[in-house]
């Protein structure tokens, strides 16, 4: 059966991931199991990018309410450094495998890209890449996903059995990632200028708009402000992603 299929090769995959610890990562994918979405956008056996992104042909769709380790990040357990990125990455493609996944929409990120609640059978991805430990629950965009990531937290498996910097905090400092930003950046830009009403950004000082910093922003209930928006100002986006004055990650 395919769906077991998928299963056996999670478990396997995860043996080596844990370093033994066969039966935590056994009931950390079996106790994923949720009810199967309603509404599907995308169907089909993606390519995994990295711990919480797949790529359906092109289309880029990051999982939903995680936040997993990127491609080239460390963490450090019993003092020495370990590639928790790329675990994070191949125990998504252990539960992908030759499976069909099923991708519901939630929202869509800063730069076009879907956010979905994503599956295999019943088999809730980001529930599951949390539950190992690989990922930190978004809780600012709900609490689906806070008590994997808080079990996980507690039997200290994965990411934190050690030491490891919050993926927001690695990718606002990781060269490649700013590289990728930029490219999605002159991507949306494009975009922009095909469309009937061309994108241009606002003059702060035409628009009537000041804030000298985000202090002033937040108290007014503008932050966080996106570029083009009355206000934004490139002095105060100190990671350059396009959003000023956004909230600090949490860990």
């Amino acid at each position: 059966m395919e769906t077991e299929g998928g299963f056996v090769s999670a478990v396997v995959v995860g043996q080596k991931i844990m370093r033994g610890s066969t039966h935590a990562l056994f009931v950390a994918i079996a106790c994923c199991l949720a009810a199967p979405s309603q509404a599907q956008i995308i169907y089909g056996n993606p390519r995994v990018v990295d711990g919480d992104t797949l790529d359906f042909g092109g289309e880029r769709v990051r999982l939903f309410g995680i936040d997993a380790p990127e491609r080239a990040q460390t963490c450090t357990r019993d003092g020495q450094a370990w590639a928790c990125g790329e675990d994070a990455k191949a125990l998504l493609q252990a539960l992908v495998a030759d499976n069909r996944v099923s991708c519901r929409q939630r929202d869509t990120d800063k730069y076009g890209r879907s956010v979905a609640t994503c599956s295999v059978a019943r088999l809730d991805l980001s529930d599951a890449i949390a539950r190992a430990g690989y990922a930190v629950a978004l809780d600012q965009f709900g609490s689906d996903y806070v008590p994997a990531a808080e079990a996980a937290k507690s039997g200290r498996l994965g990411i934190w059995s050690g030491e490891f910097q919050a993926p927001a905090d690695f990718r606002a400092n990781d060269p490649g990632y700013r590289a990728e930003v930029a490219s999605l950046e002159r991507q949306l830009q494009r975009e922009r200028a095909q469309t009937s009403v061309p994108y241009r950004p606002a003059n702060p000082a035409r628009s009537g708009t000041y804030f000298r910093n985000c202090k002033e922003a937040r108290a007014a209930g503008a932050a966080p402000l996106r570029r083009g928006q009355p206000g934004y100002r490139p002095e105060m986006d100190g990671d350059g992603d396009g959003i000023a004055c956004e909230p600090l990650p949490r860990r």
